[in-house]
């Protein structure tokens, strides 16, 4: 892929965010901060509240607290360019739509059945090579694995390319050679096109050795910083109850 210009964000505030359901507090006082250029992986056991934060940065989920964005100037910015890849896309399988009528149908002016010029089909074909799976252009989405989804997926995700990249688990079912392009390909987006990444995912290897930046999340932040520093901390194992 080629270098892209760098985005106009810069930073992600998060000042005491806070999410309640009847008299159940889900997270609570939640400070965190992450930037473009680098891929921020949140990490935490299940009922830890990610999916809640998750939900609450893309606007889906009332809070109490604040989201600021700001751009290298330290001026604070409207809501940014935001792509999301969701745990699973939820589908009838059985229904012929194909990878390209799925991509064209998020940009299309018209129904997919009038079909596609060459200019559209030739522009998809290139966002899915960079992606590794041009390949899979004329398959059936019922008929993919699971990791061609998460790619195909990925491309919905940057078109157009995001300054703010959020991925939510979205890697589950996917073999471990699949796991593994999964991130080298997160990893190039964020080098080429040096956009925030946002990442919550229980693939702690990979994470270490990917992640620029880790959060632990227990309802609340309990430790954040480089990933080589927290995965080493006495915090970390205490809340996941494991020793890396």
């Amino acid at each position: 892929m080629k270098i892209h210009n760098s985005c106009g964000l810069c930073t992600i505030n998060i000042n005491d965010l806070s999410v309640i359901s009847g008299s159940q507090e889900i997270i609570k006082n939640i400070n965190m901060e992450f930037h473009c250029g680098e891929l921020t992986a949140i990490v935490g056991k299940n009922g830890a509240g990610k999916t809640t934060l998750i939900r609450s940065i893309l606007g889906e989920r009332k809070h109490a607290g604040t989201i600021t964005y700001k751009n290298h100037h330290g001026e604070t910015l409207s809501r940014p360019k935001t792509g999301y890849v969701p745990q699973q896309l939820s589908f009838d399988k059985s229904t012929p739509v194909t990878v390209m009528d799925f991509l064209s149908s998020l940009s299309a002016k018209k129904p997919v059945w009038f079909g596609f010029n060459k200019k559209e089909k030739e522009e998809i074909i290139k966002r899915l090579e960079a992606l590794n799976c041009a390949d899979v252009y004329d398959k059936k989405l019922g008929n993919l694995s699971g990791g061609e989804l998460q790619r195909v997926l990925l491309a919905a995700a940057t078109h157009p390319m995001p300054d703010l990249l959020i991925l939510d688990e979205p890697v589950s079912g996917i073999d471990a050679a699949g796991l593994d392009m999964f991130y080298k390909l997160v990893t190039e987006l964020r080098d080429n096109y040096h956009m925030a990444i946002l990442l919550v995912s229980h693939d702690l290897p990979l994470i270490k050795k990917y992640a620029d930046k880790t959060i632990v999340l227990d309802k609340t932040v309990v430790i954040s910083g480089d990933t080589e520093e927290v995965f080493a901390s006495k915090e970390f194992k205490a809340t996941m109850g494991l020793d890396f």
